[in-house]
């Protein structure tokens, strides 16, 4: 007899399926039993909060110490395009959200109760307080100052050092959060269920999905639309010559394993391939726009429902703090969740009821994100192209050499 294969189910599975036993056990589940998973999220979330200053050290400074060297002017360039194409899709996400979720959300007092489980929902048996190393202000600033230091120092001793923590953080994620968070998100739902909490959230989860795959739409035809003018090229047919790469990512759900297509159609694109090698790895690191957006009109929903004040002064600081821990996304499926953590804590006040939801809506959009990702990552690599292209003519030109077309296409990323 054959040997049955095993079956792997995706976290997006798994969050799924916890959500419905959630849903479903919460409506004849005693409550002495459901108390038990309360428990579990009790300590979960602590321990929780304890790993994410660790998760921000980790993280953030090794991927601003690799920032600090490379290929010169080329890097810094596409690292501001980057960034500004990340704050773009995070203003742009704001003000569509500002204008839409007003006419098809409101304030839920069910879901509005989720800030105060003490008086509203199920309590834990007990609790085992985990204070973390420090909090999480100190590690971002501590995370930038050992970064900026990584980069412009000549020994590698501190930065090997954070190389290894990095790995055994991103091991952490993926290993312990992400394994033991569907059991957490299952004992949220169960929580919420048993209270009466839960029709609320689910109505906003489906709503959400549509805004934010919309706005994906719409993003993706900005992005483009932009790239063409620059590059002077039909954005449709770019468009159209990157959906394979599009496609590829939602069922990777990872960009670094979508880099070799997306390479291979931006050069389809016309994009030289010595400047495609050096800009799409980059950007599946650094270029965050699709899961931008996604937590912040995930934020914004929630923050709607339970009648929190969404205002651009809160979230104009929140954009560009999330596009900066958008570069220390790992390479784990939500692992721009995980890293965003630290400022919808610190920024937005989301206490580990709210975390939970906004993991599990993630989450549910999670292939979309990063196909949005690496789709707009072509479009990067067609304006780096045409900038590229045009440094080296003018460099020609100031020589006293006549411009020969074809130098656009092959000057090197290091002579950039």
């Amino acid at each position: 007899m054959k040997k049955l294969k095993k079956i792997r189910v995706s976290l997006l599975g798994k969050v799924v399926i916890a959500i419905a036993l959630g849903i479903i056990l919460g409506q004849f589940l005693p409550d002495s039993i459901a108390r038990i998973f309360v428990t579990f999220n009790s300590l979960f979330g602590n321990f929780l909060s304890f790993s994410i200053p660790l998760i921000i050290l980790a993280l953030v400074a090794p991927a601003i110490g690799d920032l600090g060297k490379g290929a010169g002017k080329l890097l810094a360039i596409t690292a501001l395009i980057a960034y500004g194409s990340t704050l773009f899709s995070g203003f742009f996400t704001y003000f569509s959200g500002a204008a839409i979720f007003p006419h098809i959300l409101s304030p839920d007092m069910e879901m509005a109760s989720v800030d105060n489980p003490e008086q509203f929902m199920l309590t834990p048996y007990f609790t085992i307080a985990m204070p973390p190393l420090m909090d999480v202000m100190t590690a971002l600033i501590l995370s930038f100052v050992i970064g900026l230091g990584i980069s412009n120092i000549s020994g590698t001793t501190l930065k090997n050092f954070f190389v290894d923590f990095r790995d055994i953080i991103s091991k952490l994620i993926e290993s312990v959060i992400i394994f033991l968070l569907p059991i957490h998100i299952f004992g949220i739902f169960l929580n919420m269920a048993v209270s009466g909490h839960v029709m609320g959230i689910l109505v906003m989860f489906l709503k959400v999905i549509v805004v934010i795959f919309v706005l994906h739409v719409v993003l993706l035809l900005i992005q483009f639309s932009i790239a063409g003018a620059i590059g002077k090229k039909n954005p449709f047919v770019l468009l159209k010559n990157m959906l394979t790469a599009y496609a590829t990512a939602l069922g990777t759900q990872s960009s670094a394993a979508t880099i070799p297509v997306t390479l291979k159609q931006s050069i389809k694109n016309g994009v030289r391939e010595n400047i495609a090698v050096f800009v799409i790895p980059l950007c599946a690191t650094i270029h965050l726009s699709g899961s931008t957006m996604k937590i912040v009109a995930c934020a914004m929903a929630i923050m709607f429902m339970t009648g929190q004040p969404v205002t651009l002064g809160l979230f104009a600081g929140f954009i560009m703090m999330l596009g900066i821990m958008m570069i220390a996304a790992p390479g784990v499926p939500g692992g721009a969740i995980m890293a965003a953590l630290a400022v919808l804590q610190s920024m937005l006040g989301f206490d580990e009821t709210l975390q939970a939801i906004m993991i599990a809506l993630y989450i549910a959009m999670d292939s979309f994100g990063t196909a949005c990702n690496v789709t707009g990552d072509g479009a990067i690599a067609i304006v780096v192209d045409k900038i590229a292209g045009k440094k080296a003519s003018d460099s020609q030109t100031n020589e006293g050499k006549p411009h020969d077309p074809e130098s656009e296409h092959t000057e090197s990323v290091d002579d950039v």
